[in-house]
């Protein structure tokens, strides 16, 4: 891997001509798009095709729940090693390495004799799409300094914008696909997409060196006092893992999982804050709290958000008796409602105000699940839809942005890939909670328990809001503008 970065480094004298001085290369906005959708639409679409696949081989549904798991540790784990990596050598080889082996997973799952192999195909693809994000925030915050535009939200919020879009279309994408061509089309549709990126990649990312490698972290001579921390990669991969496995089907028999996690997370404390370059620069994000409550707050948005997502949709069919298209199209309002409050206030470079408006409409939802019943009329339900989607679209480009303020510049990448880290450990704490408070049925008992559980953490994540005066210096002397 390592040889292969450095060949890619070796042909920047063949560099695309350099863009407009005061303009965003607008070339990057399609490769950054497409490949940082890469993970939202393969995670979205496969809830369509679990059935189908459990039929094909004759396993139980709960097995078939490893394709999702599959994904979610793959990514998780690989987001921040990636983007490391994207930090000290530049975003060009890792984006095509990723995203060839996005195809590969494609084509592995169109011949998968069996679940196993299937399974695989699912890890690939999820270090596969681990380089799409932050290589893009690298790429934004590169054309930020090129520029001279400290603050590029229009480019920060379409990507969050393209992101929920894929969130909407990605189930009804998946569904047409299964009904026309089959479960294996939701694997196949990777390798055109693969080859897309490919040739966009090839064509108008830039060779060169990492921001490490611009002086951000070199020794005397010129040269990087450390290479690729390798130990500090696989003991954070083996803490994470740990405690990924227990939070996804938390049991007392498993509680050794924990002890694990936390024997490994100090050896891997213990060797960040020794190592000459880090993965992982502990004694710089020890330091920069406005940094760790942004992944704070990117938690607990995720655990609601999921929560509230997983847990409301298997309600309004279990508990209040919707078809699963009646569900479908009542959260339709959600999403759209999302991607509007995104494009409404995406360009404008403050977010304390975006993240407290986020906070009390996420406590909203929260308390008025409370209120519902088996017998709650539908326009009370399409309204929960239509608050909740404005927190998701609220706090999740405010978070985005505000590490973009946050995060050292020299590890961009690496910090925009524990930001997505963050919202998966959310995801799966949901899947959790969701799986504890329902049981074998999505109850309306069941359904207030989550709520009042959501409204816990939406109040944590409102009162970190609160108490972060940092957030305030955020947007005050930039511009809006995105060229």
């Amino acid at each position: 891997m390592t040889s292969l970065l450095h060949r890619g480094r070796a042909q920047s004298e063949h560099a695309t001509p350099p863009a407009r001085p005061d303009r965003f290369d607008r070339r990057l906005i399609a490769p950054m798009i497409l490949g940082s959708i890469l993970n939202p639409i393969n995670s979205s679409m496969l809830a369509v095709a679990l059935v189908p696949i459990a039929t094909a081989f004759g396993v139980a549904s709960s097995q078939t729940a490893w394709l999702v798991t599959a994904l979610y540790l793959a990514t998780a784990v690989g987001q921040p090693v990636v983007g490391r990596l994207i930090d000290m050598f530049g975003p060009r080889t890792l984006f095509l390495v990723g995203t060839g082996l996005v195809g590969v997973a494609g084509v592995l799952g169109a011949v998968a004799p069996n679940l196993g192999v299937l399974i695989l195909a699912r890890v690939l693809l999820g270090f596969g799409t681990c380089a799409g994000y932050p290589a893009s925030m690298y790429l934004i915050r590169s054309e930020s300094k090129r520029t001279g535009n400290p603050s590029p939200n229009g480019v920060l919020s379409a990507l969050t914008i393209s992101n929920q879009v894929i969130a909407v279309i990605g189930p009804t994408l998946g569904g047409f696909l299964v009904s026309g061509a089959g479960w294996r089309s939701v694997f196949t549709v990777n390798i055109p997409l693969s080859a897309a990126c490919l040739v966009l990649g090839s064509l108008w990312l830039p060779r060169g060196l990492g921001s490490a490698d611009d002086g951000a972290a070199t020794g005397a001579g010129g040269r990087r006092p450390g290479g690729i921390d390798l130990a500090g990669m696989v003991l954070f991969s083996g803490a994470l893992v740990a405690l990924m496995l227990f939070v996804m089907d938390p049991h007392a028999s498993d509680a050794w999982l924990l002890g694990v996690a936390a024997v490994v997370g100090g050896g891997f404390a213990w060797r960040e804050l020794r190592a000459v370059v880090p993965f992982v620069d502990l004694r710089v994000l020890g330091g920069n709290v406005p940094q760790l409550a942004t992944y704070a707050r990117q938690f607990l948005a995720a655990t609601v958000q999921y929560s509230l997502l997983y847990g409301f949709t298997q309600w309004l069919e279990a508990g209040r008796g919707l078809s699963a298209s009646g569900a479908g199209l009542l959260l339709m309002p959600m999403f759209a409602s999302a991607i509007v409050v995104t494009a409404i206030t995406g360009r404008r470079a403050a977010v304390r105000g975006k993240l407290v408006a986020g906070g009390i409409f996420q406590v909203l939802v929260c308390a008025g699940l409370l209120l519902v019943s088996g017998d709650t009329a539908i326009w009370f339900l399409v309204a929960i839809g239509l608050v909740f989607g404005l927190p998701q679209g609220l706090n999740g480009l405010a978070n985005q942005n505000a590490l973009y303020h946050q995060a050292e510049p020299a590890r961009m990448a690496s910090a925009a890939g524990l930001l997505r880290t963050f919202a998966y450990v959310g995801a799966l704490a949901s899947s959790a909670a969701t799986a504890a408070f329902f049981g074998e049925r999505a109850t309306t008992g069941g359904l207030h328990d989550l709520a009042w559980f959501t409204l816990g953490c939406g109040v944590v994540f409102l009162a970190l809001v609160l108490v972060d005066r940092s957030l305030t210096r955020i947007g005050r002397t930039t511009t809006s503008a995105a060229s």
